[in-house]
């Protein structure tokens, strides 16, 4: 028998909410089997437990979820792997270049916080100079 999952495991093994796990499930990231009266209790399969897994992984990485989503659902279609790693280095090298660019601007706005930084201190000097 395959392993399964409850939502409470899952929160407890990632240290998610069960909020955090029901909106991956909104978002078509998981598709838990509902099992009990009106389908209320939720039963996680292997596959999901991974889902979550490469999920957790790519927000890591700064990946937006639907970014995420494309790629874990390419690994779920029976195409060849070479479609799935180019569409994951497109997204790999779209996401470095984005965040080089924040980088930039962050070093940019770091140099001018020093700069009035150098010029408080000069002040400052005077200031207590002239007393």
């Amino acid at each position: 028998m395959a392993n399964t999952y409850t939502i409470s495991d899952l929160a407890k093994e990632f240290d998610l909410t069960t909020r955090a796990i029901r909106f991956y499930e909104d978002m078509g990231l998981l598709q838990p089997e509902r099992t009990g009266p009106a389908g209320r209790n939720r039963v996680y399969s292997a596959r999901d437990r991974t889902r979550l897994r490469l999920t957790l992984r790519a927000k890591r990485l700064g990946l937006s979820l639907t970014e995420a989503k494309e790629i874990i659902d390419l690994y779920d279609s029976p195409r060849d792997t070479g479609v799935q790693l180019r569409k994951f280095l497109d997204v790999l090298v779209l996401h470095r270049k984005q965040l080089e660019e924040q980088m930039a601007d962050l070093r940019a706005n770091l140099e001018e916080v020093q700069e009035h930084e150098e010029e408080a201190r000069a002040l400052l000097r005077k200031v207590e100079m002239e007393k």
